[in-house]
């Protein structure tokens, strides 16, 4: 790889691009009702990159000014020995990198968590979108929530900072926002609420389930104390201070309150596709360009002119999804 001595990643647009979302496979234990069908078809083995390919390229975007990575998935902890991945990139904090971290379902955390604090990892971000056994249950297809809240207690044990991420769900758990909201503060953890988005055919009509974020926000300010704040995590997520627990509450609101003018992240999926915008189909090949001995922080830099100023998400009845891809094979 060569060595990188210009300056950080920037767009068209003049956006500092300093975060990565690097997928390590599209596989997941959970099928989620608003990510993926029931019978989802996952991609041969064959295609995705190698741990190796994967460490390859966090190095170039760190040597490109990245401060950021995200292991992502799928759900990453699946995917075999992909702590060996966590060491390799967490060698780089101090480096260039100035934080790695993990978005992951939970289901595995119990397993891991100690081990990626001695990777380097300091925060996680675990998907909770109910705290009700049965309902749980339902929305992931098959996930347990005991063993998800053992995990998300394995990982406050180790030390790891811990943020509930929960997609806002119409008539499905759009009763439960107080209760996460109170179960995180007695523990110290955020809450962030996200809208769900048109990304792959799932098996339900997501016009059914889509929820503004600016009325669930009207709706629990009238009992929380919610005070807007400047405080950033480095992706789109606009916060409140929670006066009652002391603790933040995030929105990431993709529909109703893009975040394009701010962008400041680009995905690599598990099979080094970078996508330069979550919410369009563009694409730069970096496998072939890894396996060909190719130079990746050129290609990475060149890819950067094409990143767009904004996605084109829309939900409506009938409306087909903005892109193809499921939101676990482009990287969560």
């Amino acid at each position: 790889m060569a060595d990188d001595t210009g300056p950080g990643l920037r767009d068209g647009f003049g956006r500092a691009v300093t975060y990565v979302r690097l997928s390590v496979t599209d596989r997941c234990d959970f099928r989620c009702v608003y990510c993926m069908p029931e019978r989802m078809r996952f991609l041969p083995r064959a295609e995705v990159l190698s741990l190796e390919e994967l460490a390859r390229l966090g190095q170039a975007f760190v040597a490109c000014g990245v401060r950021k990575l995200r292991l992502t998935g799928g759900e990453p902890l699946v995917r075999r020995d992909v702590m060996g991945l966590a060491r390799a990139l967490g060698g780089l904090i101090g480096q260039g990198l100035e934080e790695l971290t993990l978005t992951t379902n939970g289901s595995q955390l119990g397993r891991y968590a100690a081990e990626l604090y001695a990777a380097g990892v300091r925060r996680v971000n675990v998907s909770v979108d109910s705290l009700r056994p049965e309902r749980f249950a339902a929305i992931t297809r098959r996930g347990r929530l005991a063993s998800v809240l053992e995990g998300i207690e394995a990982a406050a044990a180790a030390g790891l900072q811990v943020k509930l991420n929960t997609v806002a769900l119409r008539g499905v758990n759009d009763d439960e926002f107080d209760d996460l909201l109170a179960w995180c503060g007695v523990r110290g953890f955020d809450l962030c609420l996200i809208e769900t988005m048109p990304m792959g055919e799932v098996d339900e009509d997501r016009t059914d389930r889509y929820l503004p974020l600016d009325a669930v926000r009207a709706d629990l300010a009238r009992r929380w104390s919610l005070t807007p704040m400047g405080f950033r995590s480095g992706g789109p997520a606009r916060y409140d201070f929670v006066g009652e627990t002391g603790t933040r509450l995030g929105f990431i609101t993709p529909m109703t309150h893009n975040f394009c003018e701010s962008c400041n992240r680009v995905r690599v999926t598990c099979t080094g596709q970078l996508y330069l915008c979550l919410g369009q189909d563009d694409q730069v090949d970096l496998r072939g360009v890894l396996r060909e001995g190719g130079d990746v922080v050129a290609a990475i830099r060149a890819a950067m002119a094409r990143k767009p100023r904004g996605h084109d998400f829309v939900i409506g009845r009938d409306q087909k999804p903005a892109v193809a891809r499921t939101m676990s094979l482009t990287g969560g």
